[in-house]
């Protein structure tokens, strides 16, 4: 393994420039329903928030993933071959890299040849990544990409050709619609090679009332992180939302595994976004984001009809919560 570190960081300008920003904004508030990108959730106080929610005792996601990353770090790294060739590890949607640096760690202590690439749309969180793992792991070698996950990944294919084991955490691809998930999953393997690994992680049926208590805590945590994203249009993009005037509301559908938030306007009112009016009605709701459930079957036929094989389940001790790894094929 190269010992020299490289903390790099390689940055698209237009992925979260202040036009897009805008321009997106305007067009899903102006839809029916309206609706706001959760993507744009991650400001440097959303990303803080966002941590806070991860330390709720409510939400379960969090330990459930850790115990595997932290009791299980061998069988991941078996699992996805890290011993068998020099590889690149690409993490989409890094964020703090709590649980993968459990895997980081025990890859450079047994000296095995990767680089790691996390992908966040937050350069502040990349920016956090290189400082803190210069301290914690000098000899990993770090490439950041800033910027959204698949013009990203084109930039890690166009860095290196070597084997990529992909890392999609925190049942993050429960934030799509189930058809966008195989969406996102047929995108995916366009941009990888047979051979390639993805672990990817999906938060699992369980008790309805354990699924709504995590994204309607007592502490409020949740609906600030939702409501912050008011005051980040309002911050970057000249608006005058009034953040008391909209509450959170969260569901949960047992059947259909759906749990989704929104923000509802308490009130007739009308915001300024730039130039642009937004019309809001009484009650009216603004769909924030979905957070789906699955059964471990319908992860291996999600695997199945977009180019994957099924290898291996890793679950933590309360079956909540799996990584599943697949191979590209």
């Amino acid at each position: 393994m190269d010992q020299n570190i490289s903390m790099e960081t390689i940055s698209c300008t237009d992925c979260d420039s202040h036009q897009k920003f805008e321009n997106e904004i305007v067009a899903s508030l102006k839809a029916h329903p309206k609706h706001l990108l959760s993507k744009y959730f991650y400001d440097q106080k959303g990303d803080v928030l966002f941590q806070q929610i991860m330390n709720m005792p409510e939400y379960y996601l969090t330990d459930c993933e850790m115990e595997i990353f932290t009791k299980k770090t061998e069988e991941i790294a078996h699992a996805v071959k890290a011993f068998d060739a020099p590889f690149d590890l690409v993490e989409l949607g890094a964020g703090d890299a709590t649980k993968s640096s459990h895997l980081l760690k025990y890859l450079v202590t047994k000296n095995v040849d990767f680089t790691y690439m996390p992908i966040d749309i937050s350069g502040n969180i990349i920016s956090v990544l290189k400082e803190r793992f210069s301290r914690e792991i000098p000899d990993l070698d770090l490439v950041g990409l800033n910027g959204e996950y698949f013009e990203m990944l084109d930039k890690a294919n166009s860095i290196s050709s070597r084997r990529k084991v992909i890392l999609f955490l925190g049942g993050n691809i429960g934030n799509m619609e189930v058809e966008e998930a195989h969406q996102f999953c047929h995108e995916l393997r366009k941009k990888l090679n047979p051979g390639d690994i993805l672990l990817i992680g999906f938060d699992l049926k369980k008790d309805p009332d354990i699924i709504l208590s995590a994204y309607n805590d007592k502490a409020g945590i949740t609906a600030s992180f939702n409501l912050n994203l008011l005051e980040r249009i309002n911050n970057e993009l000249d608006a005058n939302f009034d953040i008391g005037k909209f509450k959170h509301y969260q569901t949960y559908d047992p059947l259909a595994g759906a749990c989704r938030s929104y923000l509802i306007s308490l009130e007739k009112q009308n915001v300024m976004i730039g130039n642009q009016v937004i019309h809001f009605s009484e009650n009216e709701a603004v769909y924030m984001e979905i957070s789906q459930k699955y059964a471990p079957e319908e992860t291996d036929k999600m695997a199945l009809q977009n180019g994957f094989k099924p290898v291996k389940h890793i679950s933590d001790t309360k079956g909540w919560f799996i990584d599943a790894i697949w191979k590209v094929i």
